[in-house]
Order: C-alpha cells, then sequence, then structure tokens
C-alpha cells in the first residue's frame, strides 16, 4: 500500500522554500514560503496557479518541496 503523501511526509520547509500543495499543482501553482506559524505556512503562489491564489495558509503537511537540484535546468544562476 502506498500511503498519500501527506501520511508520510516529513518536511523541513523553510522560509524561501518553492512549494506545490496536494497532488495536483496546477490549481494552485508553485508558491514561496513567506512565514511559518507553527504546523502552517504562509505561501506566496503570486496567482501561477488556474485559482489565481496569491496567498493562503495552508498545514505543512500537504505542501511538497521542490528541491533545487530538481530545477536546475530550470532555474537562471544569480
Amino acid at each position: 500500500m502506498i500511503y498519500p503523501f501527506h501520511h508520510r511526509a516529513d518536511n523541513n520547509i523553510q522560509l524561501g522554500d518553492l512549494v506545490y500543495y496536494g497532488p495536483s499543482p496546477e490549481y494552485y501553482g508553485i508558491g514561496e514560503v513567506v512565514r511559518r506559524v507553527d504546523d502552517h505556512c504562509i505561501v506566496d503562489f503570486r496567482g501561477t496557479g488556474i485559482l489565481n491564489i496569491e496567498k493562503d495558509a495552508l498545514a505543512m503537511k500537504y505542501l511538497i518541496p521542490i528541491h533545487k537540484l530538481n530545477l536546475g535546468h530550470l532555474l537562471k544562476s544569480t
């Protein structure tokens, strides 16, 4: 049996991390963690998804981090 991500997640999400919400990132888009409060994060999605969500507070267990190594081919070096 494969459990849903939020049942097996042990995320160490930090400020500034890029994350997406749930199994369908196209709805909320990709966002940046701008604040942490207990087990919740304020994520700035900047309207990148279909739903045009700007900011939302979400439980960390539902956030999936996007590792920079996986995006190396997309990120510009500064």
